[in-house]
């Protein structure tokens, strides 16, 4: 499209993060403007339209995608229907801005994948935490080569009780996919292969564990419980993924464990010259000077525009401009097939080879 004209965006899904969205995009009107929106329930829909002057309100997502007036869409609705929409607006030439999880499994992110090979449009998945200050900082000084090669890593997110909205679709492995490994997990995965050098990962051994959810235990605050409802996900996952270049990365997730622990995610970076520990909105590099170990504080801006402002502003560049965006449906597959296969490896109790063929 015209690298100088607004995007236009239709938005499926009204909700909370419908409404990050919406606030986010918000900040760049110079770049775009929204046009149309939709969700399943039709009054929330009518309601943020009004709020934010959205001139059109959708009876479904596909009269959204049949306007002409619609560029590209975002895509923020409940997991299970990330791929269908998101293959239904490639097949109408619109690009895609896709929540987390792209697929419900691998098999979906493949579909996605193919659609986008077939059409050419822009798909990129909303991981904000790669475009958060500290991770972009970081980023920088690893280009430099100031961490030398980076041959291992450990990231996760404990949470000590934060079960969300029990017996809803959020609990249930045939709507949200899984529990905490591909609702927080998957972010975690995001950004260390981001820090990593994007790495192509070849072998996962993992195991999964449901034993807070299943006996109601271990509820969070987020969400209205359904007590009527299903808990079939796990609780806590933990795995290792070896890449193709020799390098490994250790992940760890839970939503409920009996563990001390102060509910951030962090990431450890390991390099022959130096290492990464980051947690939560704090950081520090670590190294060797004069057979001393010593370490150098990482600091955020006092002033920063915000991870989402940055990841709005780069789906924008990347239609208006055809340019690839960072997270792309290939490392979409990627955080599929990771999952697909920690949950493989936790059920047969062996190594699970990751099949990349489309």
């Amino acid at each position: 499209m015209n690298p100088t004209q607004k995007v236009r965006i239709g938005l499926i899904g009204a909700g909370n993060i419908g409404n990050v969205h919406l606030q986010e995009f918000g900040k760049l009107q110079d770049l775009c403007q929204f046009t149309v929106i939709t969700d399943a329930y039709l009054p929330l829909a009518e309601q943020r339209a009004q709020q934010y002057g959205i001139p059109v309100v959708a009876k479904s997502p596909e009269e959204l995608l049949l306007r002409e007036d619609v560029d590209a869409v975002i895509v923020g609705v409940p997991n299970a229907s990330h791929a269908p929409l998101t293959i239904a607006a490639l097949e109408h030439g619109k690009h895609v801005l896709v929540e987390k999880p792209m697929g419900l499994h691998s098999e979906a992110a493949k579909q996605i994948v193919r659609a986008q090979q077939r059409t050419g449009k822009t798909v990129m998945v909303a991981h904000q935490m790669r475009w958060e200050s500290l991770p972009l900082q970081i980023k920088a000084q690893i280009d430099r080569g100031e961490l030398g090669r980076i041959y291992s890593a450990k990231t996760g997110w404990y949470r000590r009780k934060g079960i969300p909205g029990w017996g809803t679709w959020f609990t249930q492995q045939a709507q949200s996919g899984g529990g905490p490994l591909i609702d927080i997990g998957v972010h975690m995965l995001d950004l260390a292969f981001f820090l990593m050098g994007e790495p192509k990962p070849v072998s996962v051994y993992g195991a999964a564990y449901a034993e807070f959810g299943p006996r109601q235990k271990g509820i969070g605050d987020w969400g209205k419980p359904d007590w009527n409802g299903v808990y079939d996900v796990e609780d806590l996952a933990t795995a290792i993924i070896k890449m193709e270049d020799g390098s490994s990365l250790t992940l760890e997730v839970s939503w409920a464990v009996h563990m001390d622990t102060d509910s951030s995610p962090f990431l450890h970076l390991m390099g022959s010259d130096g290492g990464i520990a980051l947690r939560g909105g704090e950081g520090k590099f670590l190294t060797e000077r004069f057979d001393q170990a010593m370490e150098v504080p990482l600091v955020a801006p006092a002033v920063d525009e915000g991870s989402r402002v940055r990841l709005s502003r780069h789906f924008l560049e990347c239609v208006r401009e055809g340019k690839q965006p960072w997270t792309s449906a290939q490392t979409g597959l990627r955080s599929n097939l990771i999952i697909d296969a920690i949950y493989e490896s936790s059920r047969t109790g062996g190594e699970v080879k990751l099949d990349w063929s489309l």
